[in-house]
């Protein structure tokens, strides 16, 4: 099975288990007894609150407990179980960390250890949930008779709180939010097959793709004769098909229909991936490091989601309206217009 989703464009999760030193709650000396949500909520109940459903819930935890060693002491000490609900919780609220850390009685510095220390579990997996398949191209052409798509691509922006002065002004978008613009490829089932979050605000997509594994492995043809879709803020390539800007014959007209309903799967993607998730939408109030953790380990989530088939959850909190302005490539990286005229020209044309 062929891959892009190599971890080196988000090189803090190249170790896949990370040891968590063992949490406990030093703030808090009370002794406090921990709801069982598990058996608590029903089915559905749980699913809304955690995002994922029981099952999926215990199986993560069996992958990433060994990252989450607890040192028990006198009841103070914080199961895993307790540590990746607070997590998830935190995930679809999007809210203040002490309203996440009252949800299971530890304190906000505890509640913030543990955020980081089960995102960054959950991001080891990464690997192992976040890859290309190799049977994306008929499911692709079903949609609008597009052929040889192997993914669609696209940038997203996740909004951060300011990071460190120095550097703050990088992570300023052209919108003037603080954030981080993050790469996703997907196929056309919405799963993630490639997810790139290190870089700021301020970075143009097409500069994240030129420097990403991603475009030195097409490049170096391991895909074949399969193309990524993307749109305008993308260099058309021979392995890059993006819309014409004046089409003009029938042809073309149809070139871009495709195009446009095909690409829109990472759009999808992107939404359903939020909407489940909040905290991307809304500002997320931790440092760096711990963001890039979490948007790696929400996309790992989204794609449990997928493949478990659990249902998408409308959000507890209001979502802000995300506009889908295009800043166009003209200028940057090389065009090559001659393999989409030869598409257009042999497919589109009949």
């Amino acid at each position: 099975m062929d891959s892009f989703s190599d971890e080196s464009d988000n090189e803090m999760y190249e170790i896949g288990v990370f040891d968590s030193g063992g949490i406990v709650d030093t703030e808090n000396r009370r002794l406090y007894n921990r709801i069982n949500y598990r058996s608590e909520f029903s089915d559905s109940e749980f699913t809304y609150r955690f995002r994922l459903n029981k099952t999926s819930v215990d199986e993560l935890l069996l992958k990433i407990t060994p990252s989450l060693k607890v040192i028990s002491s006198r009841n103070k000490g914080i199961s895993p179980l307790h540590q990746l609900l607070l997590t998830l919780r935190f995930y679809a609220l999007g809210t203040m960390l002490l309203s996440v850390a009252d949800f299971i009685g530890v304190s906000k510095a505890s509640a913030s250890r543990i955020v980081h220390h089960v995102s960054r579990a959950i991001a080891g997996l990464y690997p192992q949930y976040v890859k290309t398949l190799s049977n994306t191209q008929n499911a692709f052409h079903e949609i609008a008779g597009f052929p040889r798509i192997l993914g669609a691509i696209d940038c997203t922006h996740v909004p951060i709180q300011s990071p460190d002065s120095n550097i703050g002004e990088e992570f300023r978008n052209r919108k003037g939010i603080f954030s981080m613009n993050v790469q996703g490829v997907c196929n056309a089932d919405l799963l993630f097959m490639n997810v790139v979050a290190r870089w700021p605000g301020s970075a143009h997509d097409a500069t994240i793709f030129n420097n990403s594994t991603l475009k030195m492995q097409c490049e170096e043809g391991l895909f074949g004769n399969r193309w990524l879709i993307g749109d305008s803020a993308y260099p058309c390539t021979s392995y890059l098909l993006t819309p014409l800007l004046n089409a003009t014959s029938v042809a073309e007209n149809r070139y871009n229909e495709a195009h446009i309903k095909t690409r829109n799967t990472i759009e999808r993607c992107f939404g359903v991936w939020k909407r489940r998730f909040p905290i991307l939408s809304l500002k997320i109030r931790v440092a760096t490091q711990t963001t890039q953790a979490i948007i790696i380990a929400t996309s790992v989530l989204h794609n449990i989601c997928r493949l478990n088939n659990i249902r998408d959850v409308d959000p507890e909190v209001a979502m802000p309206q995300e506009s889908g302005d295009i800043t166009y490539a003209e200028g940057i990286g090389q065009q090559n217009h001659s393999v989409r005229q030869q598409l257009i020209n042999n497919y589109f044309s009949v």
